[in-house]
């Protein structure tokens, strides 16, 4: 096919098709937005200390400052969270210097939550691992989905793994509620780990297939991500109201139902069904949309020529399937992989491990929530400026660059001045967050159409490495305020400074085929020739009806 957007111009930029997808597909990452940030609340670990069997007050009464000894966390003294004087039979007093652990339970604070994990089921001491290992459970999930949902989505479409994916996180997200046992819940987060990221990706790519090159970016970098970001905050917000954890995981899930109407409206991608030679179900589909756009479409929308060759395409498709193992296939794409790989996991480490940091930081976590919600708009509407006008690999390079120099300031900010870290806090977290964004539409630039999908989906799924890790660096803030920003500063200053080899790819075509993906941009190596008119047609002059995002 020589252009997918030449053929299909004549349903115009912005008519009733084109709104009813962009405003669909959005809508559908509102989940998304809540269902990967809820264990900031869940698992959030409220103060305590140990039960002693003849004191029955709540936490901090009466008679817990002679039965317990004292600790200091964060320049604050509290009450042993893990340890109790034993007590001694043999003496007229009832207690001495000797300690135990808390043999009979533990007293938490009901201040903020009625409860969460953590209290449901003693995360904490012996067992305070458990609640880093709870997000790690999520994400690992996360990779599993990323890995799958992009071969499926290749091999059988988008429409079906976009709905079988929201169905997934809604429903196990409901069954999640009723977990009674820590492994239990464990087990279902994994599933709804899977569903979120396979869902959004398929809404992503899906809605970039849909739409035409106009709306594309729009789409790409406000549409879907503004509506995630509604979704983060949200959460706070049926926080606040609802401090019972499976309460609160329950109308968390419900909203997911509320997409089962979608199934109507929202069509299978007319791109995917051409590559498979399903030339006629695509037809139908830019036909319908020129009904409901008011507009009468051609006798023939796609060429005989084009339309046969497709066709034949469809036949022997079986036989032309792409692997993950062509992202590896030659030198250029092998690099390109390797580097989106190490980005990506450090911009996902930075990114989850500041979102998941906010109850250690100095204030209401709710509020800083929502204060980390907002900042995800203006790192998206950042971003949505710089991927029209500015350089993709400048822009990169800016973004994680200057979110690691503000994270290391932190280190330099006394403990009193706690506002201050969390200001530079959150300008880390715009930066890093449209970072965040802006590396799937980089990254869809530098893939090729054939293995596009799957290729976001295998760098995604090796980037939940840096996801894991990041509970257990906010994990860190609870022993230390100002270790998980050392560390996350120091490694997106080398990301950023790394990102810098990736090829420029603003205002060019797009690579369609393995073998048109551009060599990286080494600074002290020789400038390759551009390529002649004859190859420029050969191969690259459909590209831009694949996966246009200019």
């Amino acid at each position: 096919m020589k252009d997918f957007d030449e053929e299909t111009a004549f349903l115009g930029d912005w008519g009733p098709y084109q709104k009813l997808i962009f405003i669909l597909l959005s809508l559908s990452s509102i989940p998304n937005g809540y269902v990967g940030m809820s264990m900031v609340f869940l698992a959030d670990i409220p103060p305590h200390h140990c039960r002693v069997p003849f004191l029955n007050s709540s936490y901090g009464g009466l008679g817990y400052n002679l039965s317990i000894p004292t600790e200091e966390l964060k320049g604050e003294t509290i009450l042993s969270r893990c340890r109790r004087y034993s007590e001694q039979e043999d003496s007229d007093a009832a207690y001495r210097n000797d300690t135990e652990g808390c043999l009979d339970g533990w007293v938490f604070s009901k201040e903020r939550y009625v409860s969460t994990i953590v209290t449901e089921w003693n995360l904490v001491c012996d067992h305070d691992w458990k609640t880093p290992f709870t997000v790690t459970v999520f994400f690992l999930g996360v990779l599993v989905g990323s890995f799958l949902s992009g071969i499926i989505s290749d091999r059988y479409g988008r429409k079906i793994i976009f709905f079988a994916t929201m169905a997934v996180q809604t429903v196990f997200s409901l069954i999640q509620a009723a977990s009674n046992s820590w492994e239990m819940f464990c087990v279902f987060y994994f599933i709804v780990g899977m569903g979120q990221i396979a869902n959004y990706c398929a809404a992503f790519i899906l809605g970039c297939e849909l739409l035409n090159k106009s709306c594309r970016v729009t789409f790409a970098t406000l549409g879907i991500s503004y509506t995630y970001a509604l979704g983060y905050a949200l959460l706070p917000l049926f926080a606040f109201f609802i401090r019972d954890w499976r309460m609160l995981l329950v109308a968390l899930s419900v909203p997911g139902f509320l997409y089962i109407p979608l199934w109507w409206y929202v069509p299978e991608s007319p791109r995917w069904l051409l590559s498979q030679g399903r030339v006629e179900e695509a037809e139908a589909i830019i036909r319908a949309a020129a009904k409901m756009n008011g507009i009468t479409p051609p006798d023939v929308i796609f060429k005989r020529d084009d339309t046969a060759k497709l066709m034949e395409e469809g036949d022997v498709h079986d036989e032309k399937k792409h692997t993950w193992l062509d992202l590896f296939r030659t030198t250029n794409i092998r690099n390109i992989t390797i580097l989106n790989v190490f980005i990506w996991t450090i911009i996902s480490l930075t990114y989850f491990g500041l979102s998941l940091n906010t109850p250690n930081m100095d204030g209401d976590p709710y509020l800083i929530c929502l204060f980390a919600a907002g900042t995800e708009f203006a790192g998206y509407t950042i971003i949505w400026f710089a991927g029209r006008y500015a350089s993709r690999r400048l822009t990169l390079c800016f973004t994680v660059l200057f979110c690691g120099i503000v994270l290391l300031l932190i280190k330099l900010v006394p403990a009193e001045l706690g506002a201050l870290s969390v200001t530079l806090a959150m300008l880390g977290k715009i930066t890093i967050t449209g970072a965040f964004l802006f590396v799937y539409l980089y990254g869809a630039e530098l893939l090729p159409t054939v293995v596009r999908n799957m290729g976001l989906g295998i760098t995604i799924m090796a980037s939940r490495v840096g996801s894991t890790v990041s509970a257990y660096i906010a994990y860190m803030g609870t022993y230390d305020r100002t270790l998980p920003y050392i560390l996350m500063g120091c490694i997106s200053i080398v990301c950023g400074i790394v990102s810098l080899l990736l090829p420029e790819t603003k205002d060019e075509p797009l690579p369609e085929n393995i073998s048109q993906v551009k060599p990286l941009h080494w600074f002290c190596g020789k400038k390759k020739p551009a390529m002649t008119n004859g190859q420029e047609k050969n191969g690259y002059q459909g590209n831009r009806a694949e996966f246009e995002l200019e």
